[in-house]
């Protein structure tokens, strides 16, 4: 059997990042197991290639979430990358942070040490901005951090209509200062795609510590009195395989693989495990649950001149980026957007995120409109909602059910923050810096104005903005509902640590990429003993 000192179960924002800050190493070595393939699809590394990607399913775990109540009992559709860099390499490269106080939020949850102050030197050591280093940025760091190379003439005018709307404006969404609307930096270098794979895989691919094993598909943890001691894997029509860890196994699976696998493993809430005929090795009620999203509505609206992204040039875009990484092809299509706090908002943090796409976006683009078009996604920051996922059955192959609790609020907050999103949705659309591009409203449509109206349009047309976390919440060890501690090591257990977005204990106010690699950075230090860096 093989034997490393550590084995990283998912090679995606996480698992990247992992792999190579634990094999610097020279003396330390580590296997990396991915379930998807290499990121070798051109598509990948062209930032609006991401448009051809949606529905690929060579790259996308394809996953959709069980019939939800809240939400006329539809199935939503979840993708999430299944490909070197995992979702990294398929997202629209937004980089976000979140707010100062999430972290704080986090640490008072039981998350000890993960404050702001304790968070922001690991966001520095990550990013490489084009902008340089600064107070609140990192410029040498792997991860390409960059401000737009394009901007489609509509992104401008949506900046515009903002500052005519009376919101403040931003050229830095990371900064002393998150509110406001502008452009958003993407995790792009020299107008390609940084995603984690790019940034931290493949410069040390050929590291001798370092083994990467793609279209690994894990099926379990394996113990030995109560310590991880290896991974059990599958690849297609070569059987299983087994690997063995001398010191830790890490789950980088996110927010609904790594779950899986603890629960696959004996780890989960012990009648539903032994429902499936899993022998029960830690009674851990937490797993899978805690789950929050970002819930997503859209305002679209006619353009009436052909200034979109709905009908392009493809072959000129593409030679034009591959010969020169230049023009359209470099747009991560959601180029602008912004932040602000809703006539409902709780304290002093923005709840509501916007992106505006200079394109018609109906269920997640798979829906393709005729003529031209511009779409306005809003989405709430902070749901109180809370959902659940579980297994179907004790087949690795079979997905788990997900069950998102959309809505499920009891006191009907979070509809009513996004009904406040619709609104200014709205108002940032009707202002005069769009008077010259404006045709009619497509969604909702102009007959949806009052509550009961605009409640049905976001059940029936609300989707996922892909930003699932809190599977593995990261807490209080005391909890019950604790599935990590503050070093994100699997409670009841030894040598076994689940590091990627599923311990985070509630939803940053933004994009989960950047905060996913932020967690690694840290949970890296931990794993190696380092003294963990704090800003002064």
């Amino acid at each position: 059997m093989p034997v490393y000192d550590y084995i990283i179960v998912g090679a995606g924002s996480a698992g990247c990042v992992l792999a190579n800050r634990l094999s610097e190493d020279p003396k330390i070595s580590v296997c990396l197991l991915e379930a998807g393939p290499s990121d070798w699809h051109p598509f990948i590394h062209m930032p609006a290639g991401l448009a051809k990607l949606v529905g690929k399913k060579g790259v996308n775990w394809d996953y959709s979430t069980a019939p939800d109540p809240h939400m006329n009992n539809r199935s939503l559709w979840w993708p999430r990358g299944k490909v070197l860099g995992g979702s990294s390499s398929i997202n629209a490269m937004c980089y976000i942070r979140g707010h100062a106080r999430d972290y704080d939020e986090w640490a008072e949850l039981g998350a000890d040490g993960w404050h702001w102050k304790n968070v922001l030197p690991y966001f520095k050591r990550s990013e490489g901005n084009s902008r340089g280093e600064s107070e609140f940025h990192g410029g040498n760091g792997p991860l390409g951090v960059s401000d737009p190379t394009h901007k489609n003439v509509l992104s401008e005018v949506f900046v515009k209509a903002s500052q005519q709307a009376g919101f403040p404006q931003t050229n830095d969404f990371n900064g002393a200062e998150q509110a406001g609307f502008g452009f958003y930096q993407t995790t792009t270098r020299a107008g390609s795609r940084s995603s984690s794979a790019e940034a931290y895989l493949k410069p040390i691919r050929q590291r001798p510590n370092l083994t990467v094993i793609t279209h690994a598909k894990a099926s379990r943890v394996l113990f030995e009195n109560g310590k991880a001691t290896g991974v059990v894997y599958s690849i297609k029509e070569k059987g299983a395989h087994e690997i063995s860890a001398r010191r830790e196994v890490i789950l980088s699976g996110g927010a609904i693989n790594s779950p899986q696998l603890l629960m696959l493993s004996g780890i989960g809430p012990a009648q539903h495990l032994q429902a499936h005929g899993i022998d029960v090795l830690v009674d851990a009620p937490g797993v899978g649950g805690n789950l929050q999203d970002h819930l997503d509505v859209c305002t679209l609206q006619r353009c009436t001149q052909d200034v979109t992204y709905d009908k392009t040039n493809d072959i000129a875009i593409g030679l034009n980026f591959y010969l020169f990484k230049q023009g359209a092809g470099t747009s991560n299509i959601a180029e602008a957007g912004g932040f602000v706090r809703s006539p409902l908002a709780e304290d002093e943090r923005p709840d509501v995120q916007f992106h505006f796409v200079p394109a018609q976006l109906d269920d997640h683009g798979r829906n393709r409109l005729p003529g031209f078009g511009y779409t306005l996604h809003a989405c709430f920051l902070r749901p109180k909602s809370r959902g659940r996922l579980s297994l179907n059955s004790a087949d690795p192959n079979d997905k788990v059910k997900i069950e998102p609790g959309y809505l499920s609020d009891t006191d009907g907050f979070d509809i009513k923050v996004m009904r406040e999103a619709l609104r200014l949705s709205r108002q940032i659309l009707a202002q005069d810096a769009f008077t010259a591009y404006r045709g009619e409203e497509l969604l909702p449509g102009a007959q949806v104005q009052d509550d009961s109206a605009i409640n049905d349009f976001i059940r029936r047309k609300g989707e996922s903005i892909y930003h699932p976390i809190g599977t593995c919440k990261m807490g209080n060890i005391d909890d019950i509902d604790t599935v990590v501690d503050s070093q994100c090591r699997v409670r009841g257990v030894s040598g076994l640590r689940v590091v990627d977005a599923s311990v985070m204990p509630k939803l940053i106010g933004g994009n989960t990429n950047g905060p996913t690699m932020m967690i690694a950075e840290r949970a890296a230090d931990m794993i190696l003993g380092k003294a963990l860096l704090s800003a002064q």
